[in-house]
């Protein structure tokens, strides 16, 4: 997700201090070159090297017809320093024009989407990994019968969709599908991205609803590390985000407790298919993954 311009590149330094090694970056975050900048310091430092990270990156809307492919990953390389990544992820199934904005708006404002097919932007995704400029490719924010189409049209299974992911939306359906695919699942905005700029007042927090507060004074944590650990333990892959160094670290301490079944039960009561992250602003695109009874 976006973070203050001057931020992310302290954030991944301590990150890396902290022992983390899977960074998730993304072109439209417009801070690569941040954390290429962190990576190259700590490995000049001997602090890590190249192959004990997991980089990921998203190529973005714009760059979805498959001759824009390469460009698109070729300038995150540059921007983040490096010659190849371990992940690479379709941003998200529906396409804009590529104009020379990453926003491509019409004169009244609205988007201007392209045509463009995920499956055949997918097509290209396969050939930069036999060409070996990534190691793995997968797909974000893609529902089941997008990801379905993919498995049917492409060589090569997308090995991961990240999607959004927490308490007040679980998407147990998607995760069980992915599971049975093979797909791993990442989860993003776990804790439903609090502070996002185009939240409504009046919206429930969920780092305050109090039976998780409740649930983590029992074990003497923080609501977020229950929150993760729950996703943790539904074998999901969490990218909490954060800039303040004693948050990270705090994220990173999840690993020394269980949640009960009780728990679970608990937390697991708070879905309500809430997104923070809905995008009505790209309804109209002819991918755009969250209609229902989607056919496309």
């Amino acid at each position: 997700m976006f973070s203050p311009q001057g931020q992310v590149e302290a954030a991944v330094e301590c990150a890396i201090e902290c022992g983390y090694r899977h960074i998730d970056c993304a072109y439209i975050y417009r801070n690569e070159n941040e954390v290429g900048n962190a990576v190259a310091k700590k490995i000049k430092e001997n602090k890590i090297k190249r192959e004990d990270l997991f980089i990921t990156s998203k190529l973005w809307n714009t760059f979805h017809k498959p001759d824009d492919v390469k460009p698109a990953l070729m300038e995150s390389l540059k921007l983040l320093k490096t010659s190849y990544l371990d992940l690479y992820l379709i941003h998200w199934p529906f396409a804009y024009e590529n104009t020379g904005e990453l926003f491509p708006k019409d004169k009244d404002g609205n988007f201007i989407f392209s045509d463009a097919h995920y499956v055949e932007t997918w097509k290209a995704m396969e050939a930069l990994q036999k060409e070996g400029l990534v190691r793995s490719i997968g797909v974000s924010n893609f529902n089941e019968f997008q990801l379905n189409k993919i498995l049917k049209g492409g060589s090569i299974p997308p090995a991961v969709n990240q999607i959004e992911l927490h308490p007040y939306l679980i998407q147990k359906e998607l995760v069980n599908f992915c599971a049975d695919q093979g797909i791993v699942v990442t989860g993003y905005s776990p804790f439903a991205s609090p502070d996002r700029p185009w939240a409504e007042k009046g919206e429930p927090l969920l780092l305050e609803e109090p039976k998780l507060v409740a649930i983590a004074d029992r074990l003497q944590k923080t609501v977020a590390q229950v929150i993760l650990r729950y996703l943790i333990q539904r074998n999901v892959i969490v990218i909490p985000k954060s800039v303040t160094p004693h948050r990270i670290q705090s994220n990173f301490d999840v690993f020394g407790f269980q949640l009960t079944d009780e728990d679970v039960k608990v937390i697991e009561s708070f879905n309500r298919n809430f997104r923070a992250v809905a995008l009505p602003h790209d309804m109209k695109g002819k991918y755009f993954p969250f209609k229902e009874n989607y056919s496309e």
